[in-house]
C-alpha cells in the first residue's frame, strides 16, 4: 500500500508537470522527502503530509483515503481487521488487562508500549505505529465519536509504563476521559480475584448495521470473533466483569489516588538508579565517616 501510494504521487506530480522540488515547495517539505514518499522509502507519509499532496496534486482526496490503509501495514495482519472494524463502530466496550487502551494513551505512554513487541522491525516501524494510534484517537472530538464504555484492570493503573512522568500524564488523561459524556469508565479492583477474562484484553464493536464483532487479543496474538453465538458469550463475560467493577465515580477516585502515589514516587530513585549512584559514590573504609581526611574513631562509652 506504501509503494501504490508513492506511485499515485508520482504519477499525479508528472500528470501536473511538476518536479519533486516544486512539489516540495507547494507542501513545504524538502524535495528529499518526495523522493522518499514516491520511491516508498524512510517513514511513511503522515495524514497531513498526504492531506498537503492532495491539495497541491487535486487529488480529490485520493490521497487521504488511501493514507489508513498505508498505515494499517505497520500492524499484524490479525490487528488490521480489528482497526477497520473499530474505525466504524457506533459502541465500543472493551476491558484491558495490562495497559492503557489505545484509544485513551498518551503519545509517550503509546511509545512505551510500542516500543515492545515481537512484530516490531525497525524505528521507521515505530513511528508509523504511533501516528497511526494517534490518528485513531482523533474520532473522539469527531462528531461520529462512538459510545465507550472501558473497564480497566487495577494492573493497567500500577504497572508504571514508560516511567513515573510518562505514567503520571497517562493518568491525569483518564481523569480527563472520564469527565467526557461519551466515555465510561470502570476499574476492576485486584480484590475481586478470578474471572473469565484474565486471559488476555477483551473488545466488543457494535457496527452501523446492527452487528457486533468481539476481538481478543494477547502479547502477541489477536482474534476477530464474528460468529454470534460466540459473541454472544464474550458479551456476558463482558457484563460480568462491568458488574464486579467499581462504580464510574469511585473508579476515578481510585485513579487519581494511585496518580498521587506515583506522583509522589516519579523523583524517588529506581532500584537500578540507586545501585548505580551506589557505584559512582567513593568507597569507605568501614568503621566510621571519614573527617577531614581522617578516619573517624568512635568514641567508648561510658560504663554504667
Amino acid at each position: 500500500m506504501a509503494a501504490l501510494f508513492g506511485a499515485r504521487v508520482r504519477r499525479l506530480r508528472t500528470a501536473a508537470g511538476l518536479t519533486q522540488a516544486e512539489l516540495g515547495e507547494k507542501t513545504h517539505v524538502v524535495s528529499t522527502r518526495i523522493t522518499q514518499i514516491e520511491r516508498c522509502s524512510g517513514a511513511r507519509p503522515t495524514r497531513e503530509m498526504a492531506q498537503a499532496l492532495d491539495r497541491a496534486l487535486g487529488a480529490d482526496n485520493l490521497l487521504v483515503d488511501l493514507w489508513p490503509h498505508v498505515h494499517r501495514e505497520a500492524f499484524p495482519d490479525w490487528s488490521r481487521a480489528f482497526m477497520a472494524h473499530s474505525a466504524r463502530a457506533v459502541a465500543i466496550r472493551q476491558y484491558a488487562a495490562h495497559v492503557v487502551p489505545g484509544l485513551l494513551q498518551t503519545e509517550g505512554y503509546a511509545r512505551a508500549v510500542l516500543s515492545v513487541g515481537r512484530s516490531l522491525r525497525s524505528r521507521e516501524q515505530l513511528e508509523e505505529r504511533i501516528a497511526a494510534r494517534l490518528e485513531r484517537q482523533q474520532r473522539l472530538t469527531s462528531s461520529d465519536c462512538p459510545d465507550l464504555w472501558f473497564v480497566l484492570d487495577e494492573a493497567v493503573l500500577r504497572r508504571p509504563v514508560g516511567g513515573g512522568v510518562v505514567m503520571c500524564d497517562q493518568l491525569a488523561r483518564l481523569l480527563e476521559a472520564g469527565t467526557n459524556p461519551q466515555i465510561t469508565l470502570q476499574v476492576l479492583p485486584f480484590d475481586q480475584g478470578e474471572h473469565d477474562a484474565m486471559g488476555g484484553s477483551l473488545t466488543l464493536l457494535h457496527l452501523p448495521d446492527s452487528t457486533d464483532v468481539a476481538y481478543t487479543e494477547g502479547a502477541h496474538y489477536g482474534q476477530l470473533v464474528e460468529e454470534p453465538t460466540e459473541v454472544k458469550l464474550f458479551t456476558v463475560t463482558y457484563d460480568r466483569l462491568r458488574a464486579m467493577a467499581l462504580p464510574p465515580l469511585m473508579s476515578l477516585d481510585m485513579i487519581r489516588s494511585v496518580m498521587e502515589g506515583v506522583h509522589r514516587g516519579a523523583s524517588v530513585p529506581s532500584r537500578s538508579d540507586q545501585r548505580r549512584l551506589a557505584q559512582e559514590q567513593p568507597q569507605q573504609p568501614r568503621g566510621g565517616r571519614l573527617r577531614r581526611g581522617r578516619r573517624r574513631i568512635p568514641r567508648p562509652r561510658p560504663r554504667p
